[in-house]
């Protein structure tokens, strides 16, 4: 074996072993995404069709993540319109109830299930994809962001781990360097896209450059589209109560 075979096979090797694994890929992006310990902040969605605004809601939510598994579980109040106000929603694991103080009854709901616009209730939940979904990389890509820059990204194909997910797969570009998330395209399982999402206005929030606005645009019609906004980022500690069903009628915001 002459020398420059060996070289090219050392060089092959050393390519290869250097190669990100997928699966850490993700994990590393969640952690952009996410706070590593519990938090509270506002979402404020506005949805669009044709270019006007035709509905609009706010939610606070109260986020913690779960010792044992590290998902996060989360329970959202939402703040207006004034006629949706005080109403919660609780995720636990992949279980979701929402809660109506006028009726004082609690009934689960699917994180698919619409919440505002292109919005579903799994949109608004704090999510580690990386313990929802097997990771695979489908190579790199260059990409236009949310603003129309020009991004170097790993593209990783997500697929589901069980059925109580709110996407069956995904596909989502990660800057190859920072692991931030720039877009992701959200899958039936009849393999119909039901939305591209774009994440933005990445700011430093709670140590880390966190997006801070998602742009959802609906998979059939590109003109209805939906602006997911945090904002009010704060550490807080969410009592264990709150994240329990049969405390959402005793509930009151601090």
């Amino acid at each position: 074996m002459n020398k420059l075979l060996i070289a090219a096979l050392c060089l092959l090797g050393s390519l290869a072993q250097a190669a990100p694994d997928a699966q850490t890929i993700l994990a590393n992006s969640d952690a952009v995404r996410n706070p590593g310990k519990s938090f509270g902040l506002i979402v404020s969605l506005v949805g669009y069709k044709d270019g006007k605004e035709n509905e609009r809601s706010a939610l606070a939510v109260y986020s913690r993540a779960d010792p044992n598994n590290g998902q996060f579980r989360s329970l959202l109040r939402f703040v207006n319109p004034a006629r949706d106000a005080g109403k919660l929603m609780l995720k636990n694991g992949n279980d979701l109830w929402f809660y109506d103080p006028a009726s004082k009854a609690s009934v689960p709901i699917s994180p698919q299930q619409r919440l505002l616009g292109q919005a579903s209730n799994g949109d608004v939940v704090t999510v580690n994809l990386a313990l929802d979904y097997r990771a695979a990389l489908a190579g790199e890509e260059n990409i236009q962001d949310g603003d129309r820059q020009a991004r170097h990204c790993y593209k990783l194909r997500l697929t589901a781990r069980n059925a109580g997910v709110t996407y069956h797969a995904i596909e989502l570009w990660v800057d190859t360097a920072g692991y931030r998330s720039r877009k992701a395209r959200f899958y039936a399982e009849s393999g119909g896209l039901l939305k591209t999402a774009y994440y933005r206005a990445y700011q430093q929030v709670l140590g880390q450059e966190r997006p801070t606005e998602t742009v959802i645009i609906d998979g059939l019609n590109p003109k209805w589209v939906t602006v997911l906004r945090n904002s009010d980022f704060a550490w807080r500690e969410v009592p264990e109560a709150w994240l329990q069903r049969d405390y959402l009628p005793r509930f009151r915001a601090e």
